[in-house]
């Protein structure tokens, strides 16, 4: 037992390694700059001579930390605008003009909708010759409700609900938010055309699509009405939700209502998206942390998708040929992956998908020696929990041997309490999915031994 104590230690700092990649205000100051007169974005140069206001709007779990940079490029006074940013109840930081307002998430709130309302202000509000600073990362989606009139707050916390409790994707959810929203799907921009915009994106979905993260409010939307009224015929959920989004996504099918804006839309003509940080920028770090130790790594794939269980299974396979045969990658060995799967709820317990990959995985693994894998939200909360994660290894079982009971209950969180092995973070202010990192210690020993 002594190996695993030393593989847990190893795999809960290469964790912490991509937390710290993630860091949203080191992200944005790596891309944003003040430098003679002008705010370099990108590619893009912005004089500050040409600019009459700067204002903040924004969404996202990593939305304060990600104004910090804000405040920290040293914006004159003077040019200081409106500015209101939604974060996540507790995910907050110390600022001196850009506001923040806590919402709700994963289901969204009336506090959420108010400051929904006050950012679409802002933005309309913006003249011509101002700039829209427009943050936006993992949860955003959540924390921007505006539902489209007559849409109440209520039917939209009813269709969100049901979508995370049919397995629906992100992008999937994220096509039917826009088309029951007046923000979402390119909205934001449109609302403050003819002002410039530069949206700031820390990517929380996989391929890094502008019109996906975020349910994309500053980019052109794919995204039909059509498609929206799809996924809910998908999952079998169309009858099931409330009559008045049932209604506004038929009468948008049949061309009743305007669609978000599409690319080649004027809307986008004074819009700059710039994406931060993603994913895969945290999963590399985590990768250079463990060679730093001294294991022979191999990044699996950031676009990992899917059934939860599935997908630990499909892992802890990768790790028994490395354990058994030695391939694809020889003992002291770290395989990483990156992306987001999705539970489909069976039982009433408690946990998130981190929880329930390394429940699945470590039933997978029972038996294996020096063998330790981990599960974790970057942005410190896995599911409707306290936990980022937890952590397992081949010995788990014999100390929590009711493990199939708590996964058929979806109970992750209870099980891996109960035996200390929950990973707790606390709030992160970052957001660029998950990261699960595997370790197969060496056979005569763990590395460093």
């Amino acid at each position: 037992m002594k190996i695993e104590r030393k593989l847990r230690q190893q795999v809960l700092e290469i964790f912490r390694a991509a937390l710290a990649a993630a860091d949203p205000t080191a992200a944005i100051l790596r891309h944003v700059r003040l430098r003679g007169g002008a705010l370099l974005a990108g590619r893009m140069r912005y004089s500050l001579r040409d600019v009459r206001k700067i204002h903040v709007v924004g969404a996202g779990k990593a939305g304060a930390a990600m104004a910090v940079a804000i405040e920290k490029l040293g914006l004159p006074a003077e040019k200081q605008g409106e500015s209101l940013v939604n974060v996540k109840y507790g995910h907050l930081a110390e600022l001196r003009w850009i506001r923040l307002n806590e919402s709700g998430h994963p289901v969204p709130d009336e506090s959420g909708v108010r400051g929904a309302r006050r950012i679409a202000e802002i933005a309309a509000g913006a003249r011509a010759e101002d700039l829209l600073i427009c943050l936006i990362s993992g949860g955003a989606s959540a924390l921007l409700p505006f539902p489209a009139p007559p849409i109440t707050l209520e039917e939209k916390q009813e269709v969100t609900k049901l979508l995370l409790a049919c397995g629906a994707t992100i992008h999937e959810i994220n096509t039917v938010r826009k088309h029951i929203s007046g923000i979402k799907g390119g909205q934001l921009a449109r609302m403050a055309f003819p002002a410039r915009v530069l949206a700031l994106i820390l990517s929380d979905v996989i391929g890094d699509n502008l019109d996906v993260i975020g349910s994309g409010v500053t980019a052109p939307d794919a995204s039909t009405f059509a498609g929206a009224q799809g996924v809910l015929e998908k999952y079998g959920i169309l009858d099931r939700v409330p009559a008045g989004i049932r209604q506004r996504l038929q009468s948008g099918a049949c061309g009743d209502i305007r669609e978000t804006p599409k690319r080649g839309d004027p809307a986008f003509a004074r819009a700059q998206n710039l994406i931060v940080g993603s994913n895969r920028q945290a999963v590399e770090a985590a990768a250079a942390k463990a060679r730093e130790i001294g294991f022979r790594t191999w990044i699996l794939s950031t676009e990992i998708e899917g059934e939860t269980r599935e997908i630990a299974r499909m892992h802890a396979a990768i790790m028994k040929e490395i354990v058994r045969y030695g391939r694809p990658v020889p003992r002291p060995a770290c395989v990483i992956s990156g992306g987001e799967t999705t539970v489909t709820l069976r039982g009433n317990g408690l946990g998130g998908r981190n929880q329930e990959f390394v429940l699945a995985a470590a039933m997978e693994i029972a038996g294996l020696n020096r063998t330790v894998v981990l599960s974790g939200g970057t942005d410190g909360t896995d599911g409707p929990t306290d936990a980022a994660g937890a952590i397992a290894d081949g010995y788990t079982l014999t100390r929590g041997p009711e493990a199939q009971k708590y996964l058929d209950a979806n109970d992750s969180y209870h099980y891996f309490e109960a035996l200390g092995d929950l990973v707790i973070t606390g709030p992160t202010n970052t957001n660029v999915m998950d990261v699960r990192v595997m370790l197969a210690g060496n056979v005569a020993g763990d590395p460093g031994s």
